[in-house]
C-alpha cells in the first residue's frame, strides 16, 4: 500500500519540480571526515619533545627545588590531615569547636602551600607555556596542510566522536606538518613575556639550552 501511495504521489509531481530537486542531489559531494587530537599533536611534536629534554637541564635547579619543597609540604599536610581524622574519630565523627579550628588552620596551610608552590614553579610553567605557544602558533597551518593531503573536509576531536576507525585519525599527519613548520623552539621566554600575547612567539629565537616542566594544558 505504501509503495502504491508513493508511486501515485510521484506521478502527480510536476516534471519541473523533479528537475529542481534532482540537481542539488547530483551536485552534492561526499564530505571527507577525519579525527585529530591536536593537544597530542603538539605534545608529541619534535620541537616540544626536544624542548622538554632541554628544560630538564636548564631548569634543573628550579625543578629540584620545586619537587623537594612539594614533598615536604605534602608530608606536612598529610600529618595535619591525619590529626584531624583522628580527632574526628575520637569525637565519634561529631565536629567540635576545636576540630573546626584545626580544620580551618589546615585549609589555610593548604592555601599557603599552593601559593608557595605556584611561585616556585612559575619559571618552569612560564617556559613550558612559551614552548607550547610557539608550536600552537603554527598548529592551524599544520592542520590545514594535513587535511589537504588527506583530502579531508571536516576534522573532529576524539571527544566529539562515539567511535571511529584508526584509519581516519590524522593526528600523526598533523605532527608531521608541525615538525616541518616548527622544527625547533626556544625555551627561554623574553623578559616580560606572558602567555597569550600575540606576536611574541613569532619573534622567538631558535632553541637555546633548557629542560622540563609540567604541562600547562
Amino acid at each position: 500500500m505504501k509503495m502504491m501511495i508513493k508511486a501515485a504521489a510521484l506521478a502527480l509531481t510536476p516534471v519541473t519540480a523533479l528537475a529542481l530537486t534532482a540537481v542539488p542531489a547530483a551536485a552534492q559531494s561526499k564530505t571527507g571526515i577525519a579525527v585529530a587530537n591536536l593537544q597530542q599533536a603538539v605534545g608529541t611534536s619534535a620541537a616540544y619533545t626536544t624542548a622538554r629534554t632541554q628544560m630538564q637541564t636548564t631548569y634543573k635547579a628550579q625543578i629540584d627545588a620545586f619537587n623537594a619543597r612539594k614533598a615536604t609540604i605534602d608530608a606536612d599536610l598529610k600529618t595535619k590531615g591525619d590529626a584531624i581524622q583522628a580527632a574526628l574519630k575520637a569525637a565519634n565523627n561529631k565536629p567540635t569547636p576545636a576540630i573546626e579550628t584545626q580544620y580551618q588552620t589546615f585549609q589555610q596551610a593548604q592555601q599557603t602551600a599552593q601559593a608557595e608552590l605556584q611561585r616556585l614553579g612559575q619559571p618552569i610553567a612560564l617556559a613550558n607555556a612559551y614552548v607550547e605557544e610557539q608550536i600552537t602558533a603554527k598548529l592551524s597551518d599544520a592542520l590545514k596542510a594535513a587535511m589537504t593531503k588527506a583530502k579531508v573536509d571536516l576534522v573532529l576531536s576524539p571527544e566529539a566522536t562515539v567511535s571511529y576507525q584508526p584509519t581516519v585519525d590524522i593526528t600523526q599527519a598533523v605532527v608531521t606538518e608541525l615538525n616541518a613548520l616548527v622544527p625547533s623552539v626556544s625555551i627561554m621566554p623574553p623578559a616580560g613575556w606572558q602567555p597569550g600575547r600575540q606576536g611574541q612567539a613569532a619573534a622567538a629565537p631558535a632553541p637555546a639550552n633548557p629542560g622540563q616542566a609540567p604541562t600547562s594544558r
